[in-house]
């Protein structure tokens, strides 16, 4: 299912450059040693001489390891959102969450790192310039475990809103090379369009998911990046 989002995101939104995430905002929190379990620490003791240009690679990385880290620390990743387990992929672009509804469907989403922009201009009187809006692909699938079909949704994660690119039928985790993924979902009859959201609303996936994902993404892109970080110094120090 992981291939099937990348497929669909690429397909969807091939029109968006790929960009920066934007810093996150200051938070008030103690950046957690999980972040840096590859990282080793070098110095001039060390056994192994160090060439002028590793040196300098590796004091620079320092120096960005520390900056990312006191001017917006991530947090522990949030394990639960309402009725949702969340379980991250540390290290990958995406990440899963599990639910059920009524006690007889399991839904389970698969939801990308940020995959796209728009730029949209400034809000207020005396504002100016544009700003950029993240987009999010996820896929939610609703399984009846019968073994039969799932009901999947490929869904936009906006900031402020969640919407709806497609709706199909795909067996179990049985996909074909290019399956049929219906009509566009603006081209719908309206009252069905309607009548789809309330059936994603009622199971939980709606504009506050929305928001949610975007926080937690913006987490997770300012974990990845220190990680990263950690890791290139971890193999220049060698």
């Amino acid at each position: 299912m992981a291939r099937l989002i990348r497929t669909a995101a690429r397909t969807l939104f091939s029109s968006f450059s790929s960009s920066t995430s934007p810093l996150l905002q200051s938070r008030n929190s103690i950046t957690p040693s999980f972040l840096f379990q590859s990282s080793r620490p070098y110095s001039t003791d060390n056994k192994i001489t160090k060439s002028p240009l590793e040196a300098n690679i590796l004091r620079i990385i320092d120096k960005e390891i520390d900056y990312q880290s006191e001017y917006a620390p991530p947090h522990q990743p949030e394990t639960r959102f309402h009725s949702f387990t969340v379980e991250d992929q540390p290290g990958e672009q995406w990440m899963i969450m599990r639910g059920k509804y009524d006690d007889i469907e399991d839904i389970k989403l698969e939801v990308t790192m940020f995959d796209g922009y728009v730029t949209v201009p400034k809000l207020g009187d005396d504002a100016t310039g544009e700003d950029v809006r993240l987009h999010i692909s996820f896929i939610v699938d609703v399984s009846k475990g019968d073994g039969g079909e799932n009901l999947e949704f490929l869904c936009s994660a906006w900031p402020d809103r969640l919407e709806i690119q497609k709706v199909y039928l795909l067996r179990g985790e049985k996909m074909l090379g290019r399956p049929y993924m219906g009509p566009d979902f603006r081209k719908l009859n309206r009252e069905l369009q309607k009548r789809l959201r309330e059936y994603l609303d009622a199971r939980g996936v709606n504009d506050e998911l929305s928001f949610f994902l975007h926080e937690y993404m913006l987490n997770k892109d300012r974990i990845e990046l220190i990680q990263w970080f950690g890791k290139v110094k971890s193999f220049v120090e060698k």
